[in-house]
């Protein structure tokens, strides 16, 4: 996963909170603009999930009636990348990674760490806990991002400040 891609993750709340006729327009403008590129299924679930946050699950058949596909077809590329949510992100995004590098430096240890000592704040939507395959800073691991800014070189007492700041 790129860094560009978590980007954004923190739409506004009007946009995820779209009524179905919003939704519709939405996903008829993207369409629109898109829908006539080779190949367009990527782009249009990128664009989607850049204004509104999430692929709805309510836009996957508008998607598959726009571009001639069937909605298993939409619902597949959506369920198979991981970077495309169906549902809208926590308000913190922690992206750990749990790729060999950072693995032989303790993420497992970290990833553990945050999973319970930041339960309470994952239950109540404020803090989503992914993981990554790579994040590019092996020989600094290990490593994670919040919102797509990313950390290095990470301990659980480190974790703990910055998602403390992070409020």
């Amino acid at each position: 996963m790129t860094l560009a891609s978590t980007s954004s993750n923190s739409p506004s709340a009007s946009r995820l909170d779209a009524p179905p006729q919003a939704l519709t327009e939405i996903v008829q403008s993207v369409l629109d603009h898109l829908g006539q590129l080779p190949g367009a299924l990527l782009p249009v679930l990128h664009a989607l999930q850049n204004q509104l946050g999430h692929v709805p699950k309510e836009a996957v058949p508008l998607i598959a009636e726009g571009l001639n596909l069937s909605s298993a077809e939409v619902h597949g590329v959506v369920s198979y990348y991981h970077h495309f949510r169906s549902e809208p992100a926590a308000q913190t995004v922690v992206q750990i990674c749990r790729a060999e590098a950072c693995q032989a430096m303790g993420s497992e240890a970290l990833w553990a760490h945050a999973c319970s000592a930041h339960a309470k704040a994952a239950a109540q939507g404020q803090v989503g806990f992914e993981a990554v395959y790579c994040l590019g800073l092996c020989a600094s691991s290990p490593a994670m991002a919040v919102n797509g800014r990313v950390y290095a070189r990470l301990t659980p007492a480190r974790l703990d400040q910055i998602l403390e700041a992070s409020k």
